[in-house]
């Protein structure tokens, strides 16, 4: 039986986390997640207050997907295994995946 081998280039994942990292970054330091969630209703600073917390919890997520995009791009045994690289990049963006949950069911809640 022949094994089918999907074969794809590492740009494209690193992309996919780069641009998750930007949107991340945008909604919590330049205020995308402030305009989003807090714009009408309550105060600005009690909601604000709030939200840094939901951006603390998604912080941890986003500090654990950027480590594994440098692992994967930075140690060598994993630049020398494709096995290796995808899994680490594969967690890398499932957690900038994650990173954007937190912080938008999080952001609903405060809002």
């Amino acid at each position: 039986m022949a094994r089918l081998e999907l074969r794809y280039s590492p740009i494209i994942p690193t992309i996919a986390s780069f641009l998750l990292a930007a949107l991340w970054g945008l909604s919590v330091f330049a205020g995308w997640g402030l305009q989003a969630f807090c714009a009408d209703g309550e105060s600005v600073s009690t909601c604000s207050q709030r939200l840094d917390s939901v951006s603390t919890v998604s912080g941890l997520f986003a500090a654990l997907a950027a480590c594994c995009t440098a692992a994967a791009w930075l140690l060598p045994w994993s630049r020398h295994d494709e096995r290796t690289f995808g899994r680490l990049m594969g967690a890398g963006v499932i957690s900038w995946i994650v990173a954007e949950g937190v912080l938008f069911l999080g952001g609903l809640l405060v809002g």
